[in-house]
Order: structure tokens, then sequence, then C-alpha cells
């Protein structure tokens, strides 16, 4: 059963929720099995459901390769406490399921999860509260103008240059002398444009549903982008909130491992693993994830951008989000992605689990870590997993400090100061970055593609080999023939008739048509 990718919004994690159960019902293989000497219809094992299961979510674009099978009856045992799955006797609520031959089947009806009325942090502050100022960045009015609502957005730079010379030219009779920056001013641009550069990168009409403008704290983003060590890592003037010394000590020790298991540290077998377990435990113990319940809606969200034809976009949206993260907190993450890369890419690293590589191992460990819910969400995990591979992989660039945006600011705030335009959240200076967007096809279409290009492909070789002035004559008739008996098929469309072949030798063909097997009749003895 093909995928469907759940496109940006409110409560994806829910949408997610609800299109897997339903694929699930909809696809799951049910027959009849016998057990204590009793036959039962439409029904099916727990093997057979985390076979069917397990294979739905590797090849689902918004889960993807990097599920395992364990988190695949976790994810079964969700379904059967929240009666998606009931066991064969109707019995429901628990998480009493394991992969082996016990009887499930469907209830009448399979529950799908309610969405609340609005965001519940967007309840709290309603964009009501903004629209008394009209004037206030936080409505990001020039937005809904100039970003499509579907993905897909082409802003020239002709179109670019041309809006901003109008603003100039409209602006610049009535321009006055250069006016006083308040530091309310630069917090105002900084807001203004991280968002506005967010939306048109993820591609939707609106961030209102997703993020409140108010959870943007431009201080946090202006410190992530100044404070950092020649490497980009963030420095904090406050080590109170840094990582304690001894779990430093400890990052440093794997992420360089062996180098730098010196004689000081301690030589037993099974070192590695006790510095490992210090280290999970540090982090398991953190109060809130590195990505905090705060953005745990944004971050979800951007989940559906990573896919093979949309890597661009998830790797410059997470860019932007990981700015808005505390300091600590992305100090914290960029350490912690370092490691777990280096350690994962390490040849020498020893094993650290009995029955699980390093990167499998790094990911489970500390996927919840990076990601979660306030609240219990069902598909945490896996949508953690998710973002935390993802992020293993390219984690040197998303955790960058992006140019581009200081430049932006930079240039906002001079048009500012010189009076060009009135207020921080008007106009956009500079220009926004262009996206192209491939379209996802089928595995059908891929497979039809595929055939058709290399076909195509193998046509122009022949016509290569006939074309070619310089090849001598013998040595062509050599190179047909092979091809002939490689890809007849090719080779016949090319040259349907003995005549056709002609015409290219200017003499009959000596290149045989292939022909029909014909078996040897079979003579019956006259001795009986």
């Amino acid at each position: 059963m093909e995928s469907r990718s759940v496109p940006p919004g409110p409560y994806r994690a829910t949408k997610l929720w609800n299109e897997v159960t339903t694929s699930f019902r909809a696809g799951m293989p049910l027959r009849k099995h016998r057990q204590h000497f009793k036959k039962y219809g439409n029904c099916f094992t727990a093997g057979e459901a985390v076979d069917w299961l397990y294979d739905l979510l590797r090849n689902n674009s918004n889960f993807g390769p990097e599920v395992t099978r364990q988190q695949t009856i976790q994810l079964l045992r969700k379904f059967l406490k929240n009666h998606v799955i009931e066991d064969i006797k109707g019995r429901w609520g628990s998480e009493n399921l394991d992969d082996n031959s016990q009887l499930f089947r469907f209830p009448a009806n399979s529950p799908l999860k309610t969405f609340p009325r609005r965001h519940p942090e967007l309840r709290k502050h309603s964009m009501e509260n903004f629209s008394k100022d009209k004037d206030s960045v936080f409505k990001l009015r020039n937005l809904s103008r100039r970003t499509p609502k579907k993905l897909g957005l082409h802003l020239s730079q002709e179109n670019t240059e041309k809006m901003n010379c109008e603003i100039i030219n409209e602006d610049q009779e009535n321009s006055v002398s250069n006016r006083e920056i308040s530091k309310e001013d630069v917090e105002e641009v900084w807001r203004y444009i991280i968002l506005i550069y967010l939306q048109t990168i993820l591609g939707v009409s609106s961030l209102e549903e997703v993020i409140n403008p108010k959870q943007v704290i431009p201080q946090n983003i202006m410190y992530n982008m100044t404070s950092t060590s020649k490497h980009g890592i963030v420095i904090l003037q406050d080590k109170s909130d840094d990582l304690p010394h001894w779990v430093l000590s400890a990052m440093r020790c794997l992420a360089n491992w062996p180098r730098s298991n010196d004689m000081n540290n301690p030589a037993y077998a099974g070192f590695e693993r006790d510095v490992f377990r210090t280290i999970a435990d540090y982090f398991l113990d953190l109060p809130e994830p590195l990505l905090t319940f705060e953005y745990y809606e944004l971050f979800v969200n951007i989940l559906g951008l990573l896919q093979p034809h949309l890597e661009r976009v998830a790797i410059d949206a997470l860019q932007l989000c990981c700015l808005l993260l505390p300091p600590p907190n992305r100090r914290k993450l960029q350490l912690l992605m370092r490691m777990i890369s280096q350690m994962s890419q390490n040849v020498d690293m020893p094993q650290l689990h009995d029955a699980m590589g390093t990167r499998s191992l790094m990911i489970r460990t500390f996927s919840r870590c990076v990601l979660c819910c306030a609240e219990e969400v069902d598909l945490d995990e896996l949508l953690a997993s998710r973002l935390v591979s993802f992020l293993m992989d390219h984690h040197q660039e998303i955790l960058q400090v992006p140019s581009y945006l200081q430049t932006a600011v930079e240039k906002h705030l001079d048009y500012l100061k010189k009076g060009h335009i009135k207020n921080p959240g008007d106009g956009l200076i500079v220009s926004l970055p262009t996206y192209s967007y491939c379209k996802q096809i089928s595995a059908r279409e891929f497979d039809e593609q595929k055939v058709s290009t290399s076909q195509a492909a193998i046509g122009e070789l022949l016509e290569n080999i006939i074309k070619n002035k310089s090849l001598p004559l013998k040595e062509k008739r050599k190179k047909l023939k092979q091809f002939q008996k490689e890809y007849p098929l090719i080779y016949q469309k090319r040259f349907p008739n003995t005549e056709s072949e002609a015409t290219l030798f200017g003499d009959k063909s000596t290149i045989k048509q292939p022909m029909l097997s014909l078996r040897k009749p079979k003579f019956r003895s006259l001795r009986y």
C-alpha cells in the first residue's frame, strides 16, 4: 500500500496516527487460524501483524527505514491499548502483546483520534490579541499576499528587485533623516525576518497553526547567531547552564575513541559501555527534551519535509528552527549530535550493545531526549527516531549559523534607519529563497521510467555504433551481431527486416535474424 505524505499543519502527529491505523486496518491480511482445537476467522497472529506493519512503516515516507522491529511491536501495543485491535476474546486496554502466535482481530469500529479546536498554545495567546495593533509584526501581514498556499514557491530575483524598488521609490518622497533604531526595533526585525523565511521555506500560507509568534524570542536567535566558537558551537556566558564537566569529558572520550583513551582512564573490559551509560543517564534525566515541549508541533511538522525530494527544504527549515532554541539547549544539541555522529561512523568503536549496532543504539537511546510531547503521544518514539536519524546525517549543516539571515536583518535595519520603511514589519527588502519541488511518483511509475530510460540509453548506443564512420565495416558487423545477441528486442525494433540491414551495409545483410528453435522429432523404434 502506497503511503501518503501528511502535509504540514496543526496536530500532525494525530493525523499520522489516524493515517497509520487506517492503512493497517485496510491492508492487514485476515484469515482463519486454529488455536486450542478451535477455528477463528478473520484474524491474524501478533507475529503476522508485526511483519506487515514493520514493512509498512519502513516504506512510509513519514517514518522511513530507520524504524526497528521493536518499535513496531511498541506501536502494536499502543494499538491494543487504544482499541485499534483486540485479542480474539475481545479484550483490549492493556499492552500485553509480543512477537508471537497470539491471535488478534479488528473491532467493529477502530477509533480515530479527534483534533482539538485549536492549538493549545494559541488558545492562550490567540492571534486576536494582536489585531489591536495594526502595525504589529506578529500579524505578518505582508506574508499572506506573497507566499502561495501550495508547495512549489517560485519567487524570482527580478520580481523581488521590482518589489523592492517600488517600496523605495514610494518612501523616498516622504523619507526623513536617519531615525534612531531602538532595541525593540532590532528584536522585531529579527522576529519578522526569521518567520517570513521559515514560512517561505515551508511553503505554507500561514504559520499561525504551527507556531505562535510570541514563541519566537529574538534574544535567543541573536545569541545563537553571535556567541559561538570558531566551529559554530554556542558559548554560554553562564556556565551553570552548561553541561557538567564530567559529562563533557565522557562525551569527548567516546567522540574521539580510541585517541582520547589515554593512560589516565581505567582499562577494563566494558569501560566504554559504562561511559556511554553515564552520558545516556544525564540526557535521559533532563526535565524536558532538547527541542523543548514548546516547539514540539513545529518540529513534527518539519518531519513531513524529510523526504528525498525535499531534503534541501528540510535542512533549511531545521536550520532556522534550531535557532529558536534557548542557547543552553542548542549547545547541548550540537555537542550530542557531534558525539553520536562520530561514534556511529567510528569503525574502531567497541560494541556497546550485544544485539544492536552503534547507530541504532544512538537513535534508540537519545530520540526521546531530543523530541517528545509534554503529554504522551503514541507516535512520539517513531517521529523522534526519524528526526534524530536525519539530524545525525546533516547536523553540521543544520546546526551552523546561516550567514544570509544576518545579512537580511542588517539590510532591513538599514532601510528602517533611512526611513525607506516605517515599521520593522513593513516590506521585505531582501530576496526570499527560491525552491523547486519535485513531483513524487509511485513505485510503479518509477519502475516504468527506469525501464524506458534504460532502453533509450541502449538505443542511443546502437545508433552510435551505426553512425560511427571511423569504425571498420568488419568491426561494425561484429559489434552489431554482439548487440543483437544481448538486446534482441531493441535490435529488432531498429532493424525489423533484412532489407533495413542491407540498406546499412549496402548489400545483403550477413547478420541473420534469430530463427525459431524447432525441436527435432523423436523417431520411434520399429522394434518392440
